[in-house]
C-alpha cells in the first residue's frame, strides 16, 4: 500500500489553506502533522479523507483493496477519519454507536468485539451506557473504540489525544504502533507528542490566505468549441 500526495494544495471555497505539498507513505508508516492555529492542519486532513476537493495537485493510493474487492481508488474507501468531534450520538448507548461505525465501516476483516475495544482504550464495559452520560476522556476513548471495531488500514486522526490524560495517551500510542506493526498507515495532526518516534514530520506554517484565480469566461469561438463534443 502506497499514498501519495504531489503538489498538493488545499482550502475552503477558492482559499488555499496550505500547499503545494509533496509526501509519500508506505505500509507501516506515519505522517505526524504539526503547526500553528489556522496552518491548514485539519483542512489537510479533510482533503485526505475525502471530506473535502483537492484545490491543486492530487493524492493517490496504491495497492489497497475496497469493500467491494475492487482496487481503492481513495483514501475515503480505506480509511478512518476522526476529526475534533467524537460522531458518536450521545442519546444512543455506546454499543449501539459502536455497531453502527461497525456496519457502515467494516471492509474484510473482522474487528473486535464492542467489549474488547473499549477494554484496548482503557475503559470497562460501558456498551449499555447512553454515550452522553461519558466524561470527556471517556467519550473520545469509546469514538477511538471504532477503529478497533472496524479495521480499517488508514487512520486519517485529527487531535486524537485531545482531552485524554497522560495515561490514555500513552496507551493509545501503543494502539498506533500495533496498528503500523502490521502494515497499516497513520496520518495524525497535533500539537502534543504522540509517541510515533518514526514518523515523517509535515509542519504547516501559517501563511497569508491566498485566493486561486478566479475561472476566465469563455468566448465565442471557444464557447462553440465546446458544445461541439456535446
Amino acid at each position: 500500500m502506497r499514498i501519495a500526495a504531489e503538489a498538493l494544495s488545499v482550502g475552503r471555497g477558492r482559499t488555499v489553506a496550505a500547499g503545494p505539498l509533496d509526501f509519500t507513505l508506505g505500509a507501516g508508516e506515519s505522517l505526524v502533522v504539526t503547526g500553528p492555529n489556522g496552518a491548514g492542519k485539519s483542512t489537510l486532513l479533510r482533503t485526505l479523507a475525502g471530506l473535502l476537493h483537492p484545490l491543486g495537485g492530487r493524492v493517490l493510493l496504491e495497492g489497497a483493496l475496497a469493500a467491494d474487492g475492487e482496487n481503492a481508488r481513495s483514501i475515503a474507501e480505506v480509511a478512518h477519519y476522526v476529526g475534533h468531534r467524537n460522531a458518536m450520538k450521545p442519546g444512543i448507548s455506546v454499543g449501539r454507536n459502536l455497531d453502527f461505525w461497525r456496519r457502515t465501516l467494516r471492509l474484510a476483516a473482522d474487528g473486535l468485539t464492542n467489549s474488547d475495544a473499549l477494554k484496548a482504550v482503557g475503559l470497562p464495559d460501558l456498551t449499555a451506557l447512553p454515550f452522553g452520560y461519558l466524561s470527556a476522556g471517556q467519550q473520545r476513548r469509546a469514538s477511538l473504540a471504532r477503529l478497533l471495531v472496524a479495521p480499517r488500514d488508514v487512520w486519517v486522526l485529527d487531535e486524537p489525544t485531545a482531552a485524554l490524560d497522560a495515561d490514555s495517551q500513552l496507551l493509545f500510542g501503543k494502539l498506533m504502533e500495533r496498528h503500523l506493526a502490521a502494515g497499516g498507515i497513520v496520518i495524525a495532526a497535533t500539537h502534543q507528542p504522540l509517541g510515533l518516534e518514526t514518523a515523517k514530520r509535515l509542519n504547516l506554517a501559517k501563511a497569508p490566505d491566498a485566493k486561486l484565480p478566479a475561472p476566465t469566461a469563455l468566448d465565442d469561438d471557444e464557447l462553440a468549441e465546446a458544445e461541439g463534443w456535446l
